[in-house]
């Protein structure tokens, strides 16, 4: 019997894809997911993290595969005229344009969102630059341990000890943040366009979007100063706040409410502690939540991890054991959810691939509809063949 094939609910939406590395094609990979057309349109040298490795084939890397599927790949130049000229057409019947060439750079090609929506006036134009463009970082290169930096997420160790040096986080996470809110903006832009027929330009800021995502906490006390000056939120910089130690291995275990702390001191027998003021007054624990964690650390030493999945399951009291990446194939979860998947990839053989982790019951995602291109793969296909 054939299954009928729902439609994704971005089928017939055509996305025209002029980004590199991992910010933008992060974003378009998510849009392919839900269904739209992605055109990914790279110069003769193809998109620099082809080459980042390991890969098994040339320009092919595994980086690379893993942000760009449920896309097609043309080669056009865009320094010649032609490969100009080439653009616009695939641009007079496009929906999106998303590009991480710098604004600047595309005005001189005169490839700006005026002049495009002059040709198509219902195309939506997103530029994911490094910095908002009325700002004097504007024309700055930005990649993600920059941003990092910039942003305050490498400092944030020296917030909870002045003498820790400045570090990144060890994921490209201002990149990634990036693609996902310049996801969703393409996604609202298309929505108010649906409403209203008008297109317009957006512009996502790798800075600014990691900025606002730190300090959606972080921001803490300064909200309520003059002059903010009291940034960071003690909760996340207290040096207990770590998985803690068990007799063979480690676990995360963290009570958060009243009733969750109350139900893990009776549990591991510190009646005394039930009707503390830590306990029943959240303020209170806020402002102590070093000690408490401490708490928690030294009383974590006495069973193996086993044993605390065990109680905390009985006490309802969230906790979970520490995985390393490797761990996570063999994950009960991910395992039972589907959420890796082999796939057969044209020229590289069987690969690894995840499933987009959003669930639609009437508009499903897709991670195999079409494995990440080869460079050039798709040229012929959507430009025809060259006439010389």
């Amino acid at each position: 019997m054939t299954v009928e094939k729902k439609p994704a609910i971005l089928d017939g939406v055509r996305i025209i894809d002029l980004t590199s590395v991992v910010f933008g094609p992060l974003a378009t990979q998510m849009l392919g997911d839900l269904g739209a057309d992605v055109i990914k349109v790279e110069g003769p040298e193809g998109d620099l993290l082809r080459n980042v490795q390991p890969s098994q084939n040339k320009q092919m890397g595994a980086a690379f595969l893993g942000s760009n599927r449920n896309k097609r790949s043309v080669v056009i130049d865009l320094k010649s005229q032609d490969g100009r000229d080439q653009l616009r057409k695939l641009l007079a019947d496009a929906d999106v344009m998303i590009s991480s060439i710098r604004p600047a750079a595309l005005a001189r090609l005169s490839l700006d969102p005026e002049t495009l929506r002059r040709e198509n006036p219902s195309l939506i134009t997103v530029a994911a630059t490094g910095y908002g463009q009325d700002g004097p970082y504007a024309a700055k290169p930005a990649f993600d341990d920059i941003v990092q930096s910039v942003s305050g997420l490498a400092s944030l160790a020296t917030l909870r000890d002045p003498n820790d040096a400045p570090a990144y986080a060890p994921t490209i996470l201002a990149d990634k943040l990036g693609g996902v809110t310049a996801a969703y903006a393409v996604m609202a832009a298309l929505f108010h366009r649906e409403r209203t027929g008008e297109a317009q330009h957006v512009e996502v800021p790798m800075f600014e979007t990691l900025t606002s995502f730190l300090l959606a906490e972080h921001l803490d006390g300064a909200t309520f100063e003059e002059t903010p000056q009291d940034f960071g939120y003690d909760r996340m910089l207290v040096p207990h706040r770590r998985p803690v130690r068990t007799a063979d291995g480690y676990i995360t275990i963290l009570p958060y409410t009243n009733l969750q702390w109350a139900r893990f001191f009776k549990a591991v027998g510190r009646d005394d502690m039930v009707d503390h003021i830590w306990v029943t007054d959240m303020a209170a624990r806020s402002r102590n939540i070093g000690a408490v964690y401490d708490m928690v650390a030294q009383v974590a030493l006495t069973r193996t991890t086993e044993e605390w999945l065990t109680l905390t399951e009985e006490a309802d009291i969230p906790a979970m054991p520490v995985r390393n990446l490797a761990d996570l194939p063999g994950d009960p979860h991910l395992a039972a959810t589907g959420f890796f998947q082999r796939i057969e990839h044209p020229s590289e053989g069987p690969i690894w691939t995840t499933r987009p982790p959003v669930r639609f019951s009437a508009t499903p995602a897709r991670h195999d509809h079409r494995p990440a291109p080869r460079l050039g793969e798709h040229t012929e296909e959507i430009l025809g063949k060259d006439d010389d």
